[in-house]
């Protein structure tokens, strides 16, 4: 949790906010995509976060990617910008969010995936076909996006 967050959550309580956020599509040269097993919950996301104070969406991503996989990104994509109703989502200990995220097509990328054990504990590539069923909902729609990417920024 960045430090903007923890000065907000103790004003606000577990009411939503709505956070700036990233999410990165890290593909691999097959097209499968890299996700992360939650911690917090029985669940799978794409690697993603929250933009800090100070930080630009790139520079955000960049950080996120690094800190939950130990990837480098070397070259992102904006794909497409997704907010509203559909992205409202609430964490075990019921804090409630509602994203405001630009995700990011990650095709140009260094290192070995390697889980930080915080906030994920697996790493795994994935086709985008054949997605975990325990997904996280509000990343789904992201992935169906990946799917039919032509090229032309989609809004959400």
């Amino acid at each position: 949790m960045n430090d903007y967050i923890k000065t907000m959550r103790p004003l606000v309580g577990s009411r939503p906010m709505l956070l700036p956020g990233v999410r990165a599509l890290i593909s691999n040269p097959q097209g499968e995509i890299l996700l992360q097993r939650r911690t917090d919950m029985p669940r799978w996301c794409l690697p993603s976060g929250s933009v800090e104070l100070d930080e630009t969406a790139l520079d955000a991503l960049k950080r996120e990617v690094s800190e939950e996989t130990s990837l480098v990104v070397l070259e992102a994509e904006p794909m497409g910008l997704y907010s509203g109703p559909s992205q409202k989502f609430a964490y075990p200990n019921g804090d409630e969010i509602q994203c405001f995220s630009i995700a990011f097509l990650v095709r140009r990328w260094q290192g070995d995936p390697r889980a930080d054990g915080v906030e994920g504990s697996e790493l795994r590539f994935f086709a985008p076909s054949r997605m975990p069923d325990e997904l996280v909902a509000i990343h789904k729609s992201t992935i169906e996006d990946y799917q039919t990417y032509r090229g032309k920024f989609i809004l959400r």
